[in-house]
């Protein structure tokens, strides 16, 4: 039987990374099993209650996830919902993913996981997750376990039937919360379309739709925030997916904001981070927090590195 306390202990304390050694695949395999077997009961559009935190991007910084967790509670104490991107670019995506999704197993009602743009075969194949998955363990079976596993996660939360999160942001062919319910979430994220549109749009200063510099989704206006809003009943959206160097950004007399929560993003962007506390559906505030010590990191030593995209 496999102890996952032991394993979430093991993650938390870095001895993982300290003595250059894994979770053993067997271990994977039943993380991802079993949060497999959680996920698919939930919603396209998971109901969270409050109170809770909300967490952007995290990109396989595991001790500024740590320092996270320091800084705004701990599983169980504090309830999360994680806005996606979790893996790539960052050193640790392995153990960054594993602790989430152990904490899942472990916690189901605690921790709401979201997927982002970067919980997909493709992205991961070229910005990190692969290869460190290869490097780590000799073979493709974890990435190909965990990337089985990145289908089942949520697109988007309600928190408190008031807060939107998603992401990165809306869709030109969503206007209803009940069009994503109904969106089949088990597959690769497609190049187009309403599900790629949640993962990859982005939040502009122009009115109505735009074409996206990324190459995948839109940009969308403060008119169609109002809108979305308006017709689903909602009070505000927060979503992740851009860097924002001071951890978080309001726009659109604050219906909507974005959500950082990597520090010091790839270890050279001099970023702050924060997360959303949200204690209910008037109060809320930022924890703002900066990247964990050097002394409490490791850095590997690795030869290459991951391609640039929009940072």
């Amino acid at each position: 039987m496999t102890d996952v306390d032991a394993i979430i202990d093991k993650l938390k304390s870095g001895a993982v990374i300290k003595d250059a050694t894994v979770i053993p695949e067997r271990d994977v395999e039943y993380l991802c099993k079993q949060a497999r077997s959680i996920m698919i009961d939930e919603d396209n559009v998971q109901p969270v209650p409050l109170p809770v935190t909300v967490v952007g991007d995290i990109h396989g910084q595991f001790y500024d996830l740590i320092e996270l967790f320091n800084v705004c509670g701990q599983v169980p104490d504090t309830n999360y919902v994680f806005m996606g991107d979790f893996v790539d670019r960052g050193y640790y995506s392995v153990e960054t993913f594993l602790l989430l999704l152990a904490l899942k197993v472990r916690y189901k009602t605690r921790i709401t996981l979201i997927r982002g743009n970067h919980e997909s075969r493709q992205i991961t194949q070229v910005y990190g997750f692969y290869d460190e998955c290869l490097r780590k363990y000799g073979s493709t079976n974890v990435w190909r376990l965990c990337t089985e596993t990145f289908d089942y996660l949520c697109l988007a939360a309600v928190i408190g039937d008031q807060f939107l999160c998603v992401h990165g942001g809306l869709s030109p062919t969503l206007d209803t919360l009940e069009q994503i319910r109904e969106l089949q979430r088990v597959q690769e994220p497609p190049h187009e379309g309403p599900m790629c549109d949640l993962m990859w749009s982005d939040p502009d200063d122009i009115h109505g739709w735009g074409i996206s510099a990324r190459g995948a989704g839109y940009v969308f206006g403060g008119d169609i925030v109002q809108q979305f809003l308006h017709a689903n009943d909602l009070r505000k959206i927060a979503r992740s997916h851009q860097l924002v160097m001071e951890g978080h950004k309001w726009m659109f007399d604050e219906r909507l904001v974005t959500v950082w929560s990597a520090p010091n993003y790839c270890y050279r962007c001099g970023n702050v981070a924060s997360a959303l506390e949200l204690e209910s559906t008037f109060e809320s505030r930022f924890q703002t927090f900066e990247a964990a010590p050097p002394k409490f990191r490791q850095v590997p030593n690795l030869t290459g590195r991951s391609p640039d995209y929009f940072l």
